[in-house]
This record gives structure tokens, C-alpha cells and sequence, in this order.
């Protein structure tokens, strides 16, 4: 049984070689990396913005359009969510500080 997120992923792969004329998230492909992150930026800004409103419907419209946009964009960088979730696997049992602290500094 695939979840939600992985059923999600599906389908926008399935529209990447679909016609940009029918398709927003073919549109969005086709127009590159840089596009798709920046579309997800803006969600990701509408959903911070519901959640200081403290407004739960809008919080959760925002919510799917951020995962919708993120799967978009995760397709456009040519990884999926099963990269996504081992390197979450990787980092299971490791506090989230001692993890950050690993981390090389930039």
C-alpha cells in the first residue's frame, strides 16, 4: 500500500512528459528546477502565514499545496521520496541537536 505523498509522486510523474498546454504540473517540469523551487518557496510562505493566523483550514490547504509543490519540485531535481525517506531512516534513534551538530558547517 502506498501513502498519500508516494501516491502523489506518482502522478506527477506520470505528467512529466505530458503537455504543458493541459497540464500545470507538466508546465511547471518544463519549466526547470528553478521554477518549481521558487513556487515552493511561495507555498511554503502562504503556509507559514496560515499558521501564525492560526488559521487550521487555510493551514491545511496550504499544507497540500506545499507537499503538492515539493513533490513537484523533488521531481524536477530528479530524486523521490524514497530518497527523502532513507536519509530520514538514516538519521532514526539520533537526537535532531547531535544530528545538526554533525553536520559540516558551511
Amino acid at each position: 500500500m502506498t501513502n498519500g505523498l508516494d501516491a502523489l509522486f506518482a502522478t506527477i510523474a506520470t505528467r512529466k512528459d505530458a503537455d504543458p498546454a493541459s497540464s500545470y504540473t507538466a508546465r511547471l517540469l518544463s519549466r526547470g528546477v528553478e521554477t518549481c523551487a521558487k513556487k515552493f518557496g511561495e507555498e511554503a510562505v502562504e503556509t507559514v502565514i496560515a499558521a501564525i493566523q492560526r488559521d487550521k483550514t487555510e493551514l491545511a490547504k496550504e499544507s497540500a499545496d506545499v507537499l503538492y509543490h515539493l513533490s513537484v519540485l523533488w521531481a524536477a531535481a530528479g530524486i523521490t521520496p524514497e530518497d527523502v525517506y532513507a536519509v530520514l531512516k538514516s538519521r532514526e534513534g539520533q537526537s535532531g541537536l547531535d544530528e545538526k551538530a554533525a553536520r559540516p558547517k558551511a
